[in-house]
């Protein structure tokens, strides 16, 4: 009888050997990849990817808005597969669109639009200042251009002055408007013009401006709490063990911001807004 090879039909593999590892693919770590770590399982989309002398490295942001940096290289999972991050091209080519700081897609060298006669209005130059950074190439597009009030105790007469209309539409963005505070009692005033019809007035609830960046941003856990009676931003310079030097703060802070990813949603979703109101 011929002899028959039966090892395969009766004898499950040697179950004690090592698996073999499979072998991790080259992915370019570019924005918006989802990935996972090995090691710590955090798992985030990549938002930049950077050259240190400690070599290259990669920053992800999970779901929260949590930041984590990991060197570049192997020791990370993409769908259940083991892959190794490498710098992306220097160009991704034409399939992959370009986005402005606010998320949009970029319209490759698009003309800014003339002036349109509505305004958004916000309250100081900080406000002015982190608008235009995040959302300054759609502004220019839609012909939307954005002043500061340098406060908004005068908000009702600033609106019947600027006669808002059909095709002059105002929008203003407010801080700290929160219920029972002199924020809100203003507000209300400004929304009984006769022009409330073209009058949108959002707000943020934050102290001032700078509470919109998020701390991950600036490499800290959270913004300090500051006593009462002492000035705010003097305060944050305090906690953070800064010079107490609010407009060199501020260039601090606003340097720290790259794009939306690193605003908070009650500041993203209500500029949004203005925009949308004031091109409608």
């Amino acid at each position: 009888m011929p002899e028959r090879d039966i090892r395969s039909k009766q004898y499950a593999p040697d179950l004690t050997a090592a698996p073999r590892r499979p072998a991790s693919a080259e992915v370019e770590a570019v924005r918006d990849l989802v990935v996972e770590d090995v090691e710590t399982g955090f798992c985030g989309a990549v938002v930049r990817v950077e050259k240190t002398p400690g070599g290259p490295t990669v920053t992800l942001e999970d779901r929260l808005g949590k930041h984590r940096v990991f060197p570049l290289g192997p020791g990370f999972w993409i769908d259940g597969r083991p892959v190794s991050l490498v710098m992306p091209k220097a160009s991704q080519g034409a399939a992959t669109p370009q986005r402005t700081a606010s998320g949009s897609i970029a319209v490759p060298k698009a003309r800014a639009r003339v002036a349109r006669a509505g305004r958004i209005y916000v309250e100081g130059r900080h406000d002015a200042e982190l608008v235009e950074k995040v959302w300054g190439d759609d502004l220019r597009i839609e012909g939307v251009v954005v002043e500061y009030l340098e406060g908004v105790d005068d908000l009702a007469a600033i609106v019947d002055g600027f006669r808002p209309g059909p095709d002059a539409r105002l929008g203003v963005l407010v801080d700290h408007l929160v219920p029972g505070t002199k924020e809100a009692r203003i507000v209300e005033q400004a929304r009984r013009s006769a022009f409330a019809d073209y009058l949108l007035v959002v707000g943020h609830p934050y102290v001032d401006v700078w509470q919109a960046v998020k701390p991950s941003a600036l490499g800290v856990e959270s913004w300090p709490s500051v006593p009462r009676g002492r000035p705010w931003k003097e305060g944050v310079c305090e906690a953070f063990g800064w010079p107490v030097d609010p407009p060199a703060a501020w260039k601090r802070i606003l340097r720290s911001v790259r794009d939306y990813r690193d605003l908070e949603p009650e500041l993203l979703g209500r500029v949004e807004e203005l925009i949308d109101f004031v091109t409608g």
